[in-house]
């Protein structure tokens, strides 16, 4: 078989090494999340706010955990998700002196279509891997993740 005959038209892949692999993935998907947020008039750090609330109402010192920040940054940004009326502070069944914070409908709308858009962008980056790759990919990052978040656990 001759190289024109390769029935793969992909160019060449250069092997970056995995710490420049991940690294250089990270700047892509960081672009990616930074445009979107941009878009919709956010900051990386309040789509990822968003994020976690998607599924889940935590209480103040549990966003700080999920977002791997000090609570005094965390009431920053529920402060300025709250003025833009994205999130409410709601009290602790468990504690009435703590809060939980939750999305307001229209902080579900933004969180719906932001996820929308950031699954539509990343599912674009993939395309040009198989299914079987895709599949390959999407266990080791949730590996790699869940590395990360038993690590923080401790």
């Amino acid at each position: 078989m001759t190289p024109t005959d390769d029935p793969d038209p992909s160019p060449p892949v250069e092997d970056l090494g995995l710490t420049d692999a991940l690294v250089q993935l990270s700047f892509v998907v960081q672009g990616v999340l930074s445009r979107i947020a941009a878009d919709h008039g956010l900051s990386i750090a309040q789509v990822r706010v968003l994020g976690v609330l998607r599924d889940r109402e935590p209480g103040m010192q549990q966003l700080a955990h999920h977002l791997h920040l000090d609570k005094s940054s965390v009431s920053g940004l529920i402060d300025r998700a709250e003025r833009r009326g994205l999130v409410i502070r709601l009290p602790a069944s468990e504690d009435g002196r703590a809060v939980n914070v939750s999305p307001t409908p229209t902080g579900r709308k933004v969180i719906a279509e932001v996820e929308r858009t950031v699954g539509l962008e990343l599912s674009g980056l993939a395309r040009s891997l198989s299914h079987r790759e895709q599949g390959q990919l999407s266990r080791l990052a949730s590996r790699l993740a869940l590395v990360d978040s038993r690590a923080i656990d401790e």
